[in-house]
C-alpha cells in the first residue's frame, strides 16, 4: 500500500486549533466498533467475495471537517486490514482521499459500510460544530455540546464535537452536577435545589439551569459555579449576564436552547462564556463519502 500523504489537504485557510479531544481508551473504542460490525454482519457477509486482496480509498464527495477517520481506521484494523488516515479535525476538499485500506477483499468489503457510516455521521457533526465555532469565535465564546445524542453513539458524537473545535460538555451524568428545571421542581426552589446539589461531592462543580433573570440571580447567590440561561431571549440573556457579573465576576455563564447558526452571533454578543447547542449533534447533516477499489491482486 502506498504510504498516504497526510499533508495533502489543499485548504490553506487558517483554522482554529480545536480543544484537546477526550482520551477514550482504545479498548473502549474497540468494544463499540466490534458491536457496530456485528450489527451489520452478525453471521458474516453472505455475498461471495473472490479470495483476492485489494487496496481501496475512502474519498470525500464534498467539502467538510473530518472526523471519524481514526475510528474507521481502527474498524478495518480489527478485521485484519492495514489502513492509514488523515488526522481528524482537518478540513478536507471534495475529491480528497481521507483513508486508504489494504487487505483481503472479503474483510475490506465487510467493514466498508460501518467505516463510511462512522465518517459520514461524525464529520457531519464536526462540520456543524466548526460552523458555529467560526461564528462566535470573534467574541471569545466557547461552543459546547449537550446530551442530546444518539443512544449508543455518544462517545463518537462527542469526539466529533471536539474535532470541530467545540467543547464536549458533560460526557455523562457523572461528570458535573447540573440542576435542571425538574430538579428545581422536585426541590421546591432554586435555593433548595442548590443546597441539595452541594451535598454531592466537593470535587464536582455545580451548574444550575434557569429560564428567568430572577432565577439566574438566585442561583448565583446560592453558590452556583455555572449558570445556564435556558431558552431565554437575547435581551433577557444580556440582563442576566450583567447582573451575574455584578454578583461574582468569575461565574461562568452559559446560554442554551434553540441556538443555531442563524442566532448564535446574537447570543455571543451578550457576553456569555459558553453557548451550548443540541443542534450540532441532533440536527447535523451527514456528509457524503464513498469507497473505491483502486488495486486488485
Amino acid at each position: 500500500m502506498n504510504k498516504m500523504n497526510k499533508t495533502n489537504n489543499t485548504n490553506t485557510n487558517k483554522t482554529k486549533t480545536p480543544p484537546k479531544s477526550p482520551v477514550i481508551p482504545r479498548t473502549v473504542l474497540e468494544n463499540y466498533i466490534r458491536r457496530f460490525i456485528e450489527e451489520d454482519a452478525f453471521y458474516g457477509d453472505c455475498t461471495i467475495v473472490p479470495g483476492k486482496k485489494i487496496e481501496a480509498e475512502v474519498v470525500a464527495k464534498e467539502d467538510f471537517v473530518l472526523s471519524g477517520a481514526e475510528v474507521a481506521k481502527l474498524a478495518f484494523e480489527l478485521c485484519g486490514c492495514r489502513a492509514e488516515a488523515l488526522e481528524d479535525g482537518v478540513p478536507v476538499k471534495k475529491g480528497e482521499t481521507i483513508l486508504t485500506v489494504e487487505g483481503p477483499a472479503k474483510d475490506v468489503l465487510l467493514v466498508e459500510r460501518t467505516a463510511l457510516n462512522l465518517i459520514q455521521r461524525m464529520s457531519g457533526i464536526a462540520t456543524a460544530t466548526r460552523k458555529l465555532v467560526d461564528i462566535v469565535e470573534p467574541y471569545g465564546v466557547t461552543v459546547a455540546a449537550t446530551r442530546k445524542t444518539t443512544p449508543g453513539f455518544r462517545i463518537f458524537e462527542k469526539l466529533a464535537v471536539a474535532h470541530g473545535g467545540g467543547d464536549t460538555h458533560r460526557m455523562s451524568l457523572s461528570d458535573c452536577v447540573l440542576v435542571k428545571d425538574n430538579h428545581i421542581a422536585v426541590a421546591g426552589s432554586v435555593e433548595r435545589a442548590v443546597e441539595v446539589a452541594k451535598s454531592a461531592s466537593f470535587t464536582k462543580k455545580i451548574e444550575v439551569e434557569v429560564s428567568s433573570v430572577e432565577d439566574a440571580v438566585k442561583a448565583a447567590l446560592a453558590g452556583a459555579d455555572i449558570v445556564m440561561l435556558d431558552n431565554m431571549d437575547v435581551r433577557d440573556v444580556e440582563e442576566a449576564v450583567r447582573k451575574l457579573r455584578e454578583i461574582r465576576e468569575s461565574i461562568v455563564v452559559e446560554a442554551s436552547g434553540g441556538i443555531n447558526p442563524d442566532n448564535a452571533e446574537s447570543y455571543a454578543r451578550t457576553g456569555v462564556d459558553v453557548i451550548s447547542s443540541g443542534w450540532i449533534t441532533h440536527s447535523a447533516r451527514a456528509v457524503d463519502v464513498s469507497m473505491r477499489v483502486v488495486r486488485v491482486w
